[in-house]
């Protein structure tokens, strides 16, 4: 059974959750604050948190900051904050998706079960699974990438838009496809974050970022990726 750990101060949210991830036969813990969140995560190992940011004793980000030092557990923000910032600097500190409040139960519970799946699909695709091109390393059971013998940070949503391209090697990816899973259906339409996210990606993994020879464009269409 899969457990759903909430992290919400505010009562009526936190009911909201439970009563309709329990209908779903979701196992679920509820914390109030940051402190308590952590612990139970380090407690019970739940296989998705949803995560409010104004907690009442810390910020959300310092929460997903925490958790990614020890695990890559799924978290989806659910936040009242709305402008791009704040979406980015959550994304970029480790968050897997991030919705708005107030939210549609129905597109939450679907993002919600797109987490899980990515993670055991990942769980189960090999302890060994490489990719190999003539520029760079990708470990996918390590999350890591390495370039003439020395390791490329990303950030978590690089390495996301990087893992869904290298797991279609050769395809056609949509930008409608990619934009749905690295930041959700709500954001399928945003064809800058695709060009913003796939320019650095190119900068830091391409020998010539002016002519990629990985990562190509197909202009209104979507992006592949080739060894």
């Amino acid at each position: 059974m899969t457990r759903v750990l909430v992290v919400e101060d505010e009562p009526p949210i936190v009911r909201t959750l439970v009563i309709n991830l329990k209908a779903r036969r979701y196992e679920v813990d509820a914390a109030p604050d940051g402190a308590t969140a952590l612990l139970i995560a380090a407690e019970n190992r739940p296989d998705v948190i949803l995560l409010d940011l104004g907690l009442p004793d810390m910020e959300g980000t310092e929460v997903i900051k925490r958790l990614r030092g020890w695990s890559r557990v799924p978290i989806l923000v659910v936040s009242a904050r709305q402008t791009s910032d704040e979406k980015v600097e959550a994304l970029d500190a480790g968050a897997d998706d991030y919705i708005t409040k107030p939210f549609a139960m129905d597109e939450l519970l679907a993002r919600l079960r797109a987490a899980v799946r990515r993670t055991r699909a990942e769980e189960t695709a090999g302890e060994t699974a490489m990719v190999q091109t003539d520029s760079f390393t990708i470990d996918l059971s390590a999350k890591k990438v390495t370039r003439e013998g020395r390791d490329v940070r990303l950030t978590p949503t690089e390495w996301h838009l990087l893992e869904v391209l290298i797991r279609n090697p050769g395809s056609l990816v949509s930008q409608k496809q990619l934009l749905g899973e690295v930041w959700g259906p709500s954001c399928t339409t945003q064809g800058n974050y695709l060009r913003v996210y796939l320019a650095q990606l190119r900068r830091k993994l391409e020998p010539d970022p002016s002519c990629p020879r990985h990562f190509i464009t197909h202009p209104g269409m979507g992006y592949r990726f080739e060894k």
